[in-house]
Order: structure tokens, then sequence, then C-alpha cells
């Protein structure tokens, strides 16, 4: 049965300048969270040392504000930026982000933190919706996974440079000097914005919706092709969430300095300028079915890695296994983004796009959330059963995803 939404046409005319504007922004956005995520324990307990049960619940909850903000809000985002414009959004968002990360700064209060990180993921819900809808509306379908890859490197770039300067900060930095960091996030907002607003002067642009469409909503979310791509990035950032509140506190349990966790955090980072084109390429060559498939099978065995690391230490050979799985998880990204602008022809595209930030926001939010109350009370087992949910909830999705395309019902 056909549709009866707009269909979201390719325009050949979107100039590399405006997907350059999309991607200086979202790394910006996400450079910002992943500093605040990284120092929040040591600045709302004061302590760079390890956290007790109460602590990390705390920081588990003012962490999953920014989450809770982004999946609650993003679809209207969406709809906005298909009812009036791509970039009207966009640095609406910036600004918000920019803004609320300064006044992050003056308070190391749970209550108030909550609040401001909550409507900083608004913001940055606002920013990946429209962001994406750029790069979707002007490429083509032979190059999706490439410039996808572009995208994905440079936002998980920024989460991850964010997070290495919040760690390098931690081991240098006295804590009652933390609140610069914010300052500075924040004036790189700025500068981000500056940079994204001259980069898209002059763009003139088509609105898909004339109205709000709830039926743009529905038809988003419950679309078969488009659950089975999102599904598993819900759950592979329950993950990723689980690391933002571990792995500093971790690290320092073991003896591993922080400096030296950033620097090594960075200089892998700077590896998905390379890996993730990389993989989009191939993902445009050998179907993006393959290539999800290789990311799956990475994260299964950063599950395993991290599960061994933590009843029997940071062997060579466990970080070897976390290493080979970590390089083969990020196949995952740039496929499955080029699978879903591919589903998205047939809808209104910055709505659909949308639903990539609901699913990794939520995801985030249920790691955070999940992982800090298990090991509160479980302890490691508690973390065990967590991952080992992860896992099985991966396969599921993958196993299911390979009968569609088996059965022709979706593209390889």
């Amino acid at each position: 049965m056909p549709s009866t939404l707009p269909e979201t046409p390719f325009d050949p005319t979107v100039p590399d300048h405006r997907r350059d504007a999309v991607l200086l922004s979202t790394f910006f956005v996400r450079f910002a969270f992943g500093l605040t995520v990284s120092v929040f324990a040591a600045y709302l307990t004061g302590s760079r040392a390890g956290l007790g049960g109460a602590d990390i619940g705390t920081v588990g909850w003012v962490t999953a504000a920014a989450p809770i903000g982004e999946f609650s809000t993003v679809l209207l985002s969406g709809l906005h930026a298909d009812r009036y414009g791509r970039f009207p959004v966009l640095f609406a968002g910036i600004l918000g982000a920019a803004g609320l990360f300064f006044a992050i700064s003056f308070t190391q209060s749970a209550v108030p933190l909550v609040v401001l990180n909550l409507v900083y993921g608004v913001a940055s819900g606002a920013i990946l919706a429209a962001s994406l809808a750029v790069i979707a509306d002007g490429t083509a379908a032979d190059r999706r996974g490439l410039e996808m890859g572009r995208f994905d490197a440079v936002n998980l770039l920024g989460w991850i440079v964010g997070f290495a300067v919040g760690f390098a900060a931690l081991g240098t930095l006295p804590i009652s000097d933390l609140p610069w960091l914010f300052r500075g996030g924040a004036a790189l907002l700025a500068v981000g914005f500056v940079v994204a607003f001259w980069l898209a002067r002059g763009v003139r642009e088509t609105r898909h919706l004339r109205s709000f469409q709830f039926e743009v909503l529905v038809k988003a979310i419950a679309q078969r092709d488009i659950l089975l791509v999102t599904m598993p990035w819900l759950v592979i950032y329950m993950l990723i969430g689980t690391a933002f509140v571990f792995l500093g506190s971790a690290s320092t349990a073991i003896g591993v300095p922080a400096l030296w966790l950033g620097a090594a955090i960075g200089i892998g980072g700077g590896l998905l300028l390379f890996t993730q084109p990389f993989y989009g390429r191939l993902a445009d060559r050998y179907g993006r079915w393959r290539l999800m498939v290789v990311g799956v099978f990475g994260f299964l065995l950063v599950l395993a890695g991290v599960a061994a690391a933590g009843h029997y230490g940071p062997r060579p050979e466990i970080v070897g296994v976390i290493a080979v799985g970590a390089i083969a998880a990020l196949a995952y990204g740039p496929s499955a983004l080029a699978a879903l602008t591919d589903a998205s022809r047939h809808l209104t595209r910055a709505t659909t796009m949308s639903v990539y930030s609901l699913a990794i926001s939520l995801g985030m939010l249920l790691g955070l959330l999940l992982s800090t109350q298990l090991y509160d009370h479980y302890n490691l087992f508690g973390l065990d059963v967590f991952f080992l949910a992860v896992g099985a909830g991966l396969t599921v999705l993958t196993v299911i995803r390979g009968f569609d395309v088996r059965s022709g019902r979706v593209a390889a």
C-alpha cells in the first residue's frame, strides 16, 4: 500500500558547504555532551576518586536528564524541521545548547543540573534531526553510506573528544576549576553557530509539511523497516551510556591515570575519520545488511571483553578482544544510517531521521539508569546480567532483520 505522505525527493543542488555546516554543528554539540558526562561525577561529588553506590545513582539521574529531554521531544523537532526548514531548527538548537552549557557552569547542585541537562537534551535532539535531514536530502542513493559515514564519524568523534578532554582535565585540573570546562564548551558551541550560520547563509528551503501531521510521527515510528534499523541502536546506546558513567571511576579503581585514559580515547577517536567513511563505502558497494552484521558482531565481542575485564582485570588478551570488537562495531553506524535514509524516501525525512535520535537518546537513558541501579544493588553480577541482556537483544534484532532481507521484504 503506497504511503499517503509527501515523498521527500533527492535534492542534487545541496552544496557541500551546507553539509559542512551540519557536520560542524553536530561535532560541537556532541563534544559538549561528552565533556559534560565525563566530568559530572567529579563535578557533583567534589571528588575524582571512585564512586560509591549513592553517588553513582545521583550521577546516573543527572546525566540521564539530557537523553530524557532528547527522546521526549526529538520527533517534534523533526516535524518542525519538515514544516519550517532544516536550518531554523538547527540554529535554534545550537544557540540553546550554548546558553544552557554556560548556565551549567554556575551550579553544582543536582536539581538545577537535572533541569538544565533536560533542556540541553531538547536542543541536542533538534540539532541531530535537522542535520541528518540536510545530509539525506542532498545525497544520492549510491553515496548514502559514504556521506552517512562522514556524519557518523563527526557525531562519534564529538562525543569521544569531549570525553577525552574531560578525562584529561580530571587528571590535571583541581575540582574547583571544572566550571571553566563548561564555559569553554559554551564558547565552542557559539563558534560552531557562527561558522554554521556563515556556511549556510542565503539558503532557501522547501517546506515539506504545511501543517503538523501526527500521522507522520506514527508512520515514522511504526514502520517495520525503520524499527529493525533503529532498535539495535537503542540497545547499543544502552551500552554506551553505561560506559560514560563507569569508565572514569573504573580506571581510577584499577590505577589508570585519567590523563592517560583521555589521551588513549582521543587517539582512538581520531581513527573514526578514516573508518566510518570506509565502512560507508563498503555499505554502498556490498549492501547495508552485511555491514550491519559486522557491526553487531563487533559489539558482541566488546560486551564479552568488558564482562571479562570486570572479573579478571585489563589483561592484554582481553584488551585485544575489546579493541578488535570496537573496530568491527564501528561498521554499524554508517550502514544503518544509510538504510534509514533508504527507508525514508516515502516519508517526510526530518521526522523519519529523528527516530535515530529517539533511539540513541532512549538507549542512553535506559543504559544509564539500568546499569547504575543494577550495580548499586548487585555489583558486578548486576552488570553481567545487563551485558547479557544487551547482547541477546542485539542478536535477536539482527536475526529478525536477516529474515526480512532473505525474504526480499527489505533491501540488503
